[in-house]
């Protein structure tokens, strides 16, 4: 891989991504929309230091504008793309669902086209464990059925791994499908809730603690995620032989299509990640505690043995390291 596209780049894991793939020797064309979904400022200040890098550059640019969407991939052939673009957050679809038609759908048939029509070698996009949705045996596994979304957000990224399964099926485009579970890190999202806890507990404010603090996730640290992210763009999605429609696989296909979870395969209690918070921090959290919000799921947990085998990837932070990391860098960017 020589040019590599990065959709989302201003974004949390595009960021990462991008920075890695340029102390690797890539070059990496960047494209974000910089809405406003959170701080617009963040995301600058993240351009901004891979703006410093030999061998970046960005492009503003909507995954919904179809003629610049196709302008792009004919005036800059990729080799490789990694899609990370999309409108986050399960529970602004409950508010916003049209955001998540433009960016997650049209956006993603976008991208589709430019990869078909410009042989793009291989594609890789963010989907999320959200598409497990009512799923409820752990760990959660790739080779499980999900068509049981609880939100339309979860609905649109299962949609995600359907239209690029197609378009391997019709077009033998590589597709890899990445289902990622909670990352956190240096940069993070502010609507996440390690984020949001931080701001408060530094503010003297209350945190909003759903399910009673029962909640579990697979907390991921960014530089694990990365890690993986830039280990499948190496490895193109190849047919499975073995694949049999009388028994079909939903991770693999006679296609050139493959889908991952990417997690740490150790989920963690909210309760419990919030006394590691407030450890890092040296601050008690005045907690309150509340009942489950509509989309949300009690727990997630990845499986992550198909990655491990097809890469080599294995997640090396534990909370407690990763947790530091995060506040070290909010306390340094905020001065707080």
């Amino acid at each position: 891989m020589k040019r590599i596209l990065v959709t989302g780049a201003a974004g949390f894991i595009g960021y990462h991504t991008a920075e890695r793939l340029l102390e690797r020797g890539e070059e990496v064309i960047g494209l974000d929309n910089l809405n406003d979904y959170y701080d617009v400022d963040l995301k600058k200040a993240r351009l901004a230091r891979l703006e410093k890098k030999e061998g970046f550059k960005f492009l503003e640019m909507d995954l919904a504008d179809r003629l610049g969407m196709k302008a792009l991939f004919l005036e800059v052939p990729f080799d490789g793309v990694i899609h990370l673009a999309a409108q986050a957050g399960v529970r602004y679809s409950l508010v916003n669902p049209e955001a998540y038609v433009d960016s997650n759908l049209v956006g993603f048939l976008h991208v589709l086209e430019g990869c078909r029509h410009t042989g793009v070698k291989h594609l890789v996009f963010a989907s999320s464990s959200s598409v497990y949705g009512a799923n409820r045996t752990m760990p959660f596994s790739v080779h499980q059925n999900v068509d049981h979304p609880v939100s339309l957000y979860a609905a649109t990224k299962k949609a995600n791994e359907l239209m690029a399964h197609s378009y391997s099926h019709l077009y033998g485009l590589p597709c890899t499908g990445l289902r990622f579970f909670t990352v956190y890190g240096p940069w993070g999202r502010p609507d996440m809730a390690l984020f949001l806890f931080t701001k408060a507990i530094l503010e003297g404010k209350p945190i909003d603690v759903f399910n009673h603090g029962k909640m579990k996730r697979d907390f991921t640290y960014v530089d694990d995620i990365v890690e993986g992210v830039v280990r499948v763009l190496d490895k193109p999605a190849e047919p499975n032989p073995a694949w049999s429609g009388e028994n079909p696989d939903p991770a693999t296909s006679r296609a050139p299509y493959r889908c991952y979870n990417i997690g740490n395969n150790k989920p963690v209690e909210l309760l419990h990640m919030i006394h590691v918070l407030e450890e890092a921090l040296g601050k008690k959290a005045e907690m309150r505690m509340l009942p489950m919000q509509p989309g949300d799921v009690p727990a997630t947990w990845a499986d992550v043995e198909a990655l491990e085998k097809a890469v080599g990837y294995k997640p090396s932070t534990p909370i407690e390291e990763g947790v530091k990391k995060f506040v070290a860098w909010y306390r340094e960017y905020y001065g707080k």
